[in-house]
């Protein structure tokens, strides 16, 4: 069995541990940069210095090496806090899982909503309805657990719809963003200050008076 080179395919059979990983972590690193549309199997395969052959080998396609990458970008985000009983910290814990996860994978959101939402494949559809209906009953188990006592019961669909797309907004749309502050802003600490200003706005807006 030959190693994969990092120009060109070898005779025989590639390494699956070697090259399998370079290419996943190279579309990884490229979908954290580039809007997912920018993506190609060919960028991908010049980036990663293999011959593009192999991501059809590795892969099947580009669409099942994209699920790859979000399979991972889900599986290292940020754990939910089973320690917090309370709604109300609760709350606000999985809010900053949000904007943390969102700003750590960049363009995920888009790359669900614009590559694999309407996806052929049933597995693709399958991970995006449970990635986004995990996060609904998150919120829903909140509300139920709060009884009405400290927050004002909405629709957890709408909420997560709102949360993501304010979290989303903010990174997507950085372009946008950095135009309405002046040049020398740290957008890094801007973007916890934004988290801080959501995580109020909601948590304010929820309570019950």
């Amino acid at each position: 069995m030959t190693r994969i080179s990092s120009k060109k395919r070898g005779q025989g059979r590639p390494t699956d541990a070697v090259g399998k990983d370079a290419v996943l972590n190279k579309a990884t690193e490229l979908l954290q940069e580039l809007p997912p549309a920018r993506v190609t199997t060919s960028l991908i395969a010049r980036e990663a210095g293999v011959d593009p052959a192999l991501i059809r080998y590795y892969f099947g396609d580009r669409e099942k090496l994209l699920l790859e990458v979000v399979k991972r970008l889900i599986a290292d985000a940020p754990e939910e806090a089973a320690t917090l009983a309370d709604p109300l910290p609760r709350l606000e814990h999985t809010i900053r899982n949000t904007a943390h996860f969102t700003r750590s994978t960049k363009h995920v959101h888009r790359l669900m909503v614009d590559e694999l939402a309407d996806a052929k494949s049933a597995e693709v559809r399958k991970l995006q309805g449970e990635m986004n209906r995990g996060a609904v009953e998150r919120y829903a188990g909140i509300m139920a657990r709060d009884g009405g006592a400290d927050l004002r019961t909405v629709n957890p669909l709408f909420l997560h719809i709102a949360l993501v797309g304010l979290f989303d907004f903010f990174v997507s749309a950085q372009s946008v963003v950095r135009n309405l502050v002046p040049d020398d802003t740290d957008m890094d600490a801007l973007a916890v200050d934004f988290e801080d200003f959501i995580v109020d706005l909601v948590l304010n807006g929820l309570r019950k008076r």
